[in-house]
């Protein structure tokens, strides 16, 4: 992806008179408890921009409501004002953190410079129907207990005191964020489109500051802006949104803030974390055998009654269920109630109550095969949650939810059974994280696709199935047993 920094004319500035703050909300109060735990602070990270005006080609900031999300303040739609008019307009910019450990990335965080912001991150979710880009908990889990997500990643490189750049999501490539009337959304990226044009000026957020003393300022910006244009360049490579040239401009903004340094992730850091993790599931994978799981007292029929669950909410509740996880008669199936042996030789077992109140977030296990229902699987190859050809859904024939894989979550407990479409009321389309390439055959080597099929999954221990780094070994091969 090519990036295009530049300092932009002030020809745009004048248009966000002319256009009303439009504001929306869904909650009245957000559950303060929840809302900050949803919402940490990463006093660790590197940041090029703490509490930054985040500006739009125009002259327009974007901004969030607190209240137009949930109870945790998540889901926040992107939208855009008048600067200087509302409260949380502010955004820093963190390079590395907590939620960050890929070099040449960043997150855009609400920032915190007061509580009427939520400290999360900017986030593209195409599994939504409305309100793609949004807001929510860094690290991608509603609690607060994610750690990386690659829809909260946009490439930055940039050490500049103001940057205006294409904000492109990690999870989809050639896809840009894009003013369209009061809200940003996504749309296809597009080379010199204006309205995919952000600047990260530097500022703070001056609520009330009056629209022709920013003007002023403005007008007299132009002089130091064009000398420091001299320093900008376009970096990155080839792809739909932008072309191989370097772009200068007249800037809008003198910037007189310090900006942070922000510090690279080493290469030999991130390969020290892959061939950790890789040996810990390899050990994790050699005692797998003698950790069977015992499913005396498993119930062998999907529960239509409200009986206790392991998980959030406590007992299941059936009609929440029936909502979740629609079997999809429409789909093609290669496999009906199959059997998945593991390359240990046991097979996959599903327990309807180990999940929460709607049978989500249900743990992938291992048990000695017997044929019962939990064991059995559909292998969707075309459907309403499946569009994409030469990919499989694995899917419970017992719950009719789908096995997905969530790198966010902690390491044995990424493999679950959750609503098809990735959303958890049944409302979402199709979910790179729950398919698997599969042609055919009776063999699979599981490597979900969300993954980038870098991870595949195996065997580990405590009787789950678990993540590990692609190695193209035998001990990766999963058989379909009919």
């Amino acid at each position: 992806m090519l990036l295009k920094y530049y300092s932009l004319s002030l020809a745009y500035a004048s248009l966000s008179l002319a256009v009303p703050l439009i504001r929306t909300r869904t909650v009245t109060e957000l559950n303060q408890d929840a809302f900050k735990e949803a919402h940490k602070r990463d006093d660790s990270a590197t940041r090029a921009f703490t509490n930054s005006q985040l500006q739009t080609s125009d002259g327009r900031c974007v901004f969030i409501d607190i209240l137009s999300g949930d109870f945790r303040a998540n889901l926040l739609p992107l939208q855009v004002g008048a600067c200087g008019s509302t409260d949380g307009e502010g955004w820093d910019v963190i390079t590395k953190g907590i939620h960050n450990d890929q070099a040449g990335q960043a997150l855009v965080v609400s920032s915190l410079a007061d509580r009427k912001q939520s400290n999360g991150c900017v986030s593209f979710d195409p599994r939504r129907t409305a309100d793609q880009v949004h807001v929510f908990s860094c690290g991608g889990r509603a609690d607060g207990g994610g750690q990386v997500s690659n829809s909260q990643l946009f490439a930055f490189n940039s050490t500049s005191k103001s940057v205006t750049l294409s904000l492109v999501p990690d999870n989809q490539a050639g896809s840009c964020l894009t003013v369209n009337g009061d809200r940003v959304q996504i749309a296809n990226c597009q080379d010199g489109n204006k309205n995919q044009q952000f600047i990260f000026t530097g500022t703070s957020p001056s609520k009330g500051a009056s629209s022709s003393s920013a003007s002023s300022s403005s007008s007299t910006a132009v002089s130091s802006a064009t000398t420091a244009a001299e320093d900008v360049k376009a970096t990155g490579d080839a792809t739909p949104c932008a072309a191989a040239s370097t772009v200068t401009e007249t800037a809008t903004v003198t910037v007189t803030v310090t900006e942070d340094k922000a510090a690279s992730t080493s290469s030999a850091a991130a390969s020290t974390t892959s061939a950790a993790t890789t040996a810990a599931a390899s050990a994790a994978a050699s005692s797998a055998a003698a950790a069977g799981i015992n499913t005396a007292n498993i119930p062998t029929a999907n529960p239509t009654s409200a009986v206790p669950v392991s998980r959030a909410g406590g007992t299941l509740v059936p009609t929440a269920v029936a909502e979740s996880h629609q079997f999809d008669n429409t789909a093609k199936r290669a496999f009906t109630k199959a059997s998945i042996k593991a390359p240990d030789g046991r097979c996959l077992f599903i327990d309807p109550t180990a999940g929460d109140f709607r049978e989500n977030l249900i743990p992938v296990q291992l048990a000695e095969c017997s044929g019962s229902p939990n064991e059995q699987f559909d292998l969707i190859t075309a459907g309403k949650h499946n569009d994409q050809p030469g990919n499989t859904l694995i899917v419970s024939s017992l719950t009719n939810g789908c096995i997905s894989f969530d790198p966010r979550r902690p390491a044995d407990d990424q493999v679950t059974v959750f609503s098809c479409g990735g959303r958890a009321d049944g409302g979402g389309q199709t979910d790179s994280a729950q398919l698997v390439p599969f042609t055919g055959g009776n063999t699979f080597v599981w490597a979900p696709v969300g993954a980038r099929n870098e991870s595949c999954l195996i065997p580990g221990g405590n009787g789950r199935v678990v993540g590990a780094n692609c190695d193209n070994s035998a001990d990766q091969v999963f058989t379909i047993v009919q």
